[in-house]
C-alpha cells in the first residue's frame, strides 16, 4: 500500500482544478533542518512542543493541537492507525529509525524544493543536501546573519577589521545561498534604527563585542550594522532578505535544540513586524524583498505591510502545524489583505520531520478551507481559487528566489 501523503488528505469537496493546485508540489521557502538522530520520548515532546521545554509533570505535549494531530495524520504515515496513542506512535517511531520516519515525512509532505536556514549550528540536524535526499526534492541554503557575525566576531581580529571581515564573509557564504535571514527580533527587538550606522559608532561597539566573542549579538548598533552590510550584499547577488517575527522561535534565537528556549519568547511585542516599518521603508528604493516569516500572532501586521509595500512578502510558518485543525482560521486572517502574489508557503519547522509534514498538510487542508468558502460565497470564481493555490504554494516562491 502507498504511504499517505500530506496532498491526500483535502477535507471538502473541491472543483477539478483547485483540488489539482492543492496538491501539486509546494515549496517550503523556509524551513531549518530534522534530526537525524533517533530521540527519547522526553526529547520528542520538547521538539513538538512550541516552547521547547518540558511539560509540565504529569501532562504531555501530545495534548497541544500539534501532539493531537501528529496522532491523527502523521501514525498512519508511519503504518498506524489514525489516533494512536503516543506509546504506540513513539515506538512505532522507534521501531523504524529515524532515517526511515524522516524518509517517509519529508517526502510525504509534497514538496518539492526545500529553502533550509542552516544558522542553528546541531549537528544532529539534516543538511540542507540530506533535506532534499531523503525528501526527493531540489534543497538551498538560507544563510542565518547572526552565524556569519558570530563567526566573524571569535576569529580573534582587531575592531578595525570588524566591518570589512564581515562583509567579505557574508558575500563569500551568500554565493552559495537562495536568501539571507536575520533573527534580529530574538536579539534586540525590530523597533531599532533604521539608518545605517556611522563607521566609528560600528568600530567602537565592536571594540565592546570582541571584549567577549562568544556571547551572543545583541548590540543595536551591530545588528543595523550586519543587515545594512546583508542588504548590500543582497542588492548585489539578488537575493531576498528574511526576517523571523512573532512569538515564536526557541530554538532560533539561540537557545537552540537543547537550550532552555526562553531566550526567544522573552522578547514578546518586540517582534511584531509592524516595527520594521521604518527599514522597510528605507529598502524600498533598492529593489530588495524582505520576506515576514511565521509573524503570528501578528500576521494581520504583516499582511499590512505586505499590502503596502510591493517588496514586503508573508509567510504563516510554523502556526499552521502549531494551529493544526485551526490552521484555516491562521490563513483566512492572512488572506483578509495580504494580496496574493506576496504569500507564500514555508513550513518553519525544525527538529522533527512531523512538523514538516504537519505544516504541508496543515496548509493544504487550511486553505482548501478558505478557498472553499469563497467559491461557495461566489467572491472567487474556481479559475480565481486555482491560480491563489498555486501563487501560495510554489509559485510566488519560485518568483521571488529565482528557483
Amino acid at each position: 500500500m502507498p504511504e499517505p501523503r500530506s496532498h491526500d488528505m483535502l477535507p471538502t469537496p473541491l472543483p477539478d482544478a483547485v483540488r489539482a493546485a492543492l496538491l501539486a508540489p509546494m515549496v517550503d521557502q523556509h524551513c531549518c533542518g530534522v534530526r537525524r538522530d533517533d530521540t527519547t520520548r522526553s526529547g520528542f515532546e520538547q521538539l513538538i512542543g512550541e516552547g521547547g521545554t518540558p511539560a509540565p509533570p504529569g501532562t504531555t505535549h501530545f495534548d497541544t493541537p500539534a501532539g493531537a494531530a501528529i496522532r491523527r495524520w502523521c501514525a498512519p504515515v508511519l503504518g498506524l492507525e489514525p489516533h494512536a496513542s503516543a506509546t504506540v506512535y513513539l515506538s512505532r517511531r522507534a521501531e523504524l529509525g529515524a532515517a526511515e520516519v524522516n524518509r517517509r515525512l519529508l517526502r510525504g509532505a509534497g514538496v518539492s524544493a526545500f529553502l533550509v536556514d542552516t544558522g542553528l549550528d546541531v549537528p544532529a540536524l539534516l543538511s540542507p543536501a540530506e533535506m532534499g535526499r531523503l525528501g526527493s526534492a531540489a534543497a538551498d541554503e538560507i544563510v542565518r546573519l547572526e552565524q556569519v557575525e558570530q563567526d566573524v566576531a571569535e576569529a580573534g581580529l582587531p575592531a578595525a577589521d570588524y566591518a570589512g571581515l564581515l562583509r567579505d564573509e557574508l558575500a563569500a557564504r551568500a554565493a552559495r545561498a537562495t536568501a539571507l535571514k536575520s533573527v534580529a527580533a530574538h536579539r534586540c527587538g525590530l523597533g531599532f534604527d533604521p539608518s545605517r550606522p556611522s563607521r566609528g559608532s560600528v568600530i567602537a561597539a565592536a571594540g565592546r563585542r570582541l571584549a567577549d566573542p562568544k556571547s551572543r549579538l545583541d548590540d543595536p548598533v551591530l545588528v543595523r550594522h550586519l543587515l545594512w552590510a546583508a542588504v548590500d550584499v543582497a542588492r548585489e547577488r539578488g537575493l531576498p532578505l528574511q526576517f523571523h517575527c512573532g512569538l515564536s522561535g526557541w530554538g532560533l534565537s539561540g537557545g537552540g535544540l537543547s537550550g532552555n528556549g526562553l531566550s526567544g519568547i522573552g522578547v514578546g511585542h518586540l517582534a511584531d513586524p509592524a516595527l520594521l516599518t521604518g527599514f522597510v521603508r528605507a529598502l524600498a528604493p533598492l529593489g530588495v524583498p524582505v520576506v515576514l516569516l511565521h509573524c503570528y500572532p501578528y500576521h494581520r501586521q504583516a499582511a499590512y505591510l505586505a499590502a503596502v509595500f510591493p517588496h514586503v512578502y508573508v509567510d504563516a510558518g510554523p502556526a499552521v502545524a502549531h494551529t493544526a485543525a485551526g490552521s484555516a482560521h491562521v490563513l483566512r486572517e492572512l488572506l483578509e489583505l495580504a494580496p496574493f502574489h506576496k504569500q507564500m508557503y514555508g513550513s518553519g519547522c525544525h527538529g522533527a520531520a512531523e512538523l514538516c509534514f504537519l505544516a504541508a498538510l496543515c496548509h493544504r487542508r487550511g486553505l482548501a478551507h478558505v478557498l472553499a468558502d469563497r467559491i461557495g460565497e461566489g467572491e472567487w470564481s474556481q479559475a480565481d481559487a486555482a491560480r491563489i493555490a498555486h501563487m501560495i504554494g510554489s509559485g510566488n516562491a519560485r518568483r521571488v528566489y529565482r528557483l
